[in-house]
């Protein structure tokens, strides 16, 4: 199937027609109307650095829905001790520069320059949010979370730690966080044995489409998230 072309108008095509690997389409840019548009049809970018834009609507999404968060014995344990605290968009360029670190045992990272940027200009715009990780009296991050917000949908981008189980522990109270003022998914994008464990699971792409149609008839919460630390 081949991959359409994007041009200077911020529109897809229908995700349907992504190739089996699940590209929708190639080029165009990283404007927050065309970002924005791209989460509304259930597409988000993900490329490689030098390669061209690519956009994406794989078939089946991974997807975490209420009630379907899994906490292992061990991390029920640490929730309950609270050994860590969360904040909400405070440091969200510190956020993004921590999914930027190669990860073991990969040398690169997706998040180019031009994908930092833009999500910090979703951020100054109400929809991109982070979620920050803190030990007691640390003055450096643990780990987070960011991601982009939609009606009672919350995408998942990327998150971090640099301590260990610090990202688990953000994921889990968030999530739970999100699902308790009623969000209807976390969408964790592409599949993986990590948010497996977590709780996500694997939907056919017609099935998220219906359920990101159903969560977009909400309004979204633009601007800063700060109100999450009182739910």
């Amino acid at each position: 199937m081949p991959i359409y072309l994007l041009g200077k108008s911020p529109v897809f095509p229908p995700p349907e027609l992504a190739t089996p690997e699940g590209i929708i389409a190639a080029g165009g840019d990283l404007s927050p109307q065309r970002l924005l548009n791209a989460y509304a049809a259930g597409i988000f970018p993900w490329y490689a650095e030098g390669d061209p834009i690519l956009w994406w609507s794989p078939d089946p999404r991974m997807v975490l829905l209420p009630g379907d968060i899994h906490i292992s014995g061990s991390m029920k344990k640490l929730l309950r001790k609270k050994p860590f605290h969360l904040t909400y968009d405070s440091h969200f360029s510190e956020v993004i520069d921590g999914c930027t670190m190669p990860r073991k045992p990969y040398r690169g990272t997706w998040i180019t320059k031009e994908i930092r940027e833009a999500y910090l200009r979703l951020h100054e715009l109400g929809y991109a949010h982070s979620v920050e990780v803190w030990e007691p009296g640390a003055k450096k991050l643990a780990g987070g979370l960011y991601g982009v917000s939609l009606g009672k949908c919350f995408f998942g981008e990327s998150m971090f730690h640099v301590i260990a189980n610090a990202s688990k522990y953000c994921f889990i109270t968030f999530t739970q966080k999100l699902f308790k003022i009623g969000f209807l998914m976390m969408d964790g994008q592409v599949p993986s044995s990590h948010l497996k464990k977590l709780g996500c699971r694997e939907m056919p792409r017609k099935e998220f489409l219906d359920l990101l149609a159903e969560g977009l008839k909400h309004e979204t919460l633009i601007g800063k998230w700060e109100f999450l630390q009182d739910v």
